[in-house]
């Protein structure tokens, strides 16, 4: 990412992400996590993230007992601020690399779907649900699916 770069035009988009007001994309109102033309990437960075290379580092997170594998993504906390009640229950299990959102659409759902997706995982956590999660995240990262 570009060191310094200015968040607001990020936090716009997360707002409007959270509050299902983004435009139809592909048909899904409301889908698009990630936002196209990001002045903070870099070209490298595109490539990480389209590859899923810069998920590595947070490998040191979970060997530092911060992160787990499996579980629902780490936020930024002007995210947070924009939850309703009923979506707090997703921080209620450690942040993971991986979780059910991204390998059941990654970044091209709604709002909506990743929230019940994550409160899913932390109602039904359980190591065959994360086996279950990891073996779908291959296929996930190989096929780039929402990976943009």
């Amino acid at each position: 990412m570009v060191n310094g770069a200015d968040q607001s035009l990020h936090r716009g988009h997360i707002r409007a992400f959270v509050q299902g007001q983004l435009p139809v994309h592909d048909g899904v109102c409301g889908a698009k996590f990630k936002m196209a033309n990001d002045v903070r990437i870099t070209r490298v960075g595109c490539v990480l993230r389209r590859t899923s290379l810069d998920e590595l580092p947070q490998l040191l997170n979970v060997l530092k007992g911060e992160m787990s594998l499996v579980g629902p993504r780490p936020v930024p906390p002007y995210e947070v601020a924009e939850y309703q009640a009923a979506e707090m229950e997703r921080l209620a299990a450690l942040p993971g690399i991986t979780g059910l959102w991204q390998v059941n659409g990654r970044g091209e759902i709604p709002f909506s779907e990743m929230m019940r997706l994550d409160r899913e995982y932390v109602r039904n956590q359980s190591l065959w649900l994360d086996f279950k999660i990891l073996a779908a995240t291959i296929p996930a990262v190989v096929s780039g699916r929402g990976a943009k």
